[in-house]
């Protein structure tokens, strides 16, 4: 069955390798499943399922400092509406195409539905870079950016939230633009300031959410986050939040990275000094922060071992990529293995290849995939969509504490159904078959759409 499908959108979707690899996950998971309740093949659920119930690409043409017209591409892919309205992240970066933003709206329906939330899966984004632009480029961007997509989202149809490239800034862009297209104040957009609609505790979810679900697993094997040694991959909100978090749990993470270079800190992150050269809109290199702190060992892209990522060869008992797809390999987690790891807990979508995860499950180790993991964000996005809806805004504390329940429950949901098909430690296959599983039930209820 599996290879019927992968055929089929190999075929339909060409060029696309990332998306296949997200689907082939998925598709592997199913099988217990499919053999246990046939309703799911008589339905032809899974046929339906990776098919986008609609994929919008459009021309973004803006004109940069110089007065030079640039032309960039934009998507939404909007995947299942099945749950509730359509959810998932805006992705500005050089290396976003068609199919990674297939991968990642396939990937949030199985998120989203996890978290047990009212919220369907989409993804979109564009080839743009905000690195080196200057506000009023990303302005003008953003601006015509939304004067393509306003007509296909709403807060009760599709509602975007920020990714990679995309922040407080660009979001507020963004809404500008849709409030002044469509005269409408609504929760079009999460991930906003908190002055005009956001939501305490939003930067922070991804991290805190990645943290939680380690203290989960932990949990599972009578252990807990107190004096453990954690690396982590990556510098922006995700990274930043998981070491925060760690810190606050008893954890010490001592590495971050990014594009170019990697920092390991054995006496433990500075986390002030990666958020003075990370956030509110900078990007100043890591090499900066080996210069504030020089017990700090930089490593340059450029000297990384061939096929390899420096952060996961340094010994841990923890791992939390937070960066981006596919940065960890089957050389990584070998070294991870050999070197103590008992935990890996995914803070970035898809960033373990498949020899990867199955090197983790043979090693029965605590190993949370994203889909799980890393549904904070997008669980406390609708959270924020729910205080937009009644025009109120909580605390901090009642945000956080709603978010750390819903990971609780998003893990008990993963390890109750890898139990229940007699791979308890498998959450891969958990939380596949239980996000699969309540969408499929709902397609089935509303009939054939």
């Amino acid at each position: 069955m599996s290879l019927n499908i992968l055929s089929k959108i190999q075929r339909s979707s060409p060029g696309e390798p990332e998306f296949y690899q997200a689907v082939e996950e998925v598709v592997q998971s199913l099988e217990p499943l499919f053999a246990k309740e046939k309703k799911y093949l008589e339905y032809n659920i899974l046929e339906r399922i990776v098919e986008p119930e609609r994929a919008i690409t459009f021309r973004v043409t803006w004109i940069d400092d110089q007065g030079r017209l640039q032309v960039n591409k934009g998507y939404r892919i909007q995947f299942s509406s099945t749950l509730g309205p359509y959810k998932g992240g805006l992705r500005f970066h050089p290396s976003v195409t068609s199919g990674t933003i297939k991968f990642l709206g396939f990937e949030q329906i199985f998120k989203n539905a996890l978290t047990g939330l009212a919220i369907g899966g989409a993804k979109g984004g564009s080839d743009f870079d905000p690195k080196g632009k200057s506000n009023n480029e990303i302005m003008r961007f953003c601006q015509s950016f939304m004067t393509e997509l306003y007509r296909h989202i709403g807060d009760t149809i599709d509602v975007p939230a920020g990714d990679i490239g995309v922040g407080g800034r660009e979001i507020g862009y963004l809404y500008g633009q849709y409030k002044r297209l469509t005269g409408s104040y609504e929760g079009v957009l999460t991930g906003k300031k908190i002055a005009w609609g956001g939501s305490l505790a939003r930067t922070e979810a991804t991290g805190y959410g990645a943290v939680y679900f380690a203290e989960n697993l932990l949990a599972s094997r009578n252990d807990t986050l107190e004096d453990k040694v954690a690396t982590v991959s990556g510098s922006g909100n995700v990274a930043i939040y998981t070491i925060k978090k760690l810190y606050e749990l008893g954890a010490k993470p001592v590495t971050c990275s990014d594009s170019r270079g990697t920092i390991y800190h054995e006496a433990g992150i500075h986390l002030h000094t990666l958020q003075q050269l990370k956030e509110q809109g900078k990007n100043e290199s890591l090499e900066k922060y080996a210069e504030i702190h020089p017990d700090a060992k930089y490593t340059p892209a450029s000297q990384y071992p061939e096929g390899r990522h420096p952060v996961w060869s340094i010994p841990c008992q923890l791992a939390f990529p937070c960066a981006t797809q596919n940065e960890l390999n089957l050389e990584d987690a070998k070294a991870l293995l050999n070197n103590g790891c008992i935990l890996v807990a995914e803070g970035a979508n898809m960033p373990s290849t498949p020899e990867a995860v199955h090197a983790f499950l043979e090693a029965k180790i605590l190993y949370g995939p994203g889909k799980a993991a890393n549904a904070g964000g997008v669980a406390t996005s609708q959270l924020e969509m729910a205080q937009n809806a009644s025009m109120i805004q909580w605390s901090f504390e009642e945000v956080d504490a709603r978010l750390k329940g819903i990971m609780q429950n998003i893990y008990l949901t993963a390890s109750q159904t890898a139990e229940e098909f007699g791979q308890p430690h498998n959450l891969v296959l958990g939380a596949n078959i239980a996000g699969f599983r309540k969408v499929a039930d709902a397609m089935i209820d509303q009939g054939a759409v």
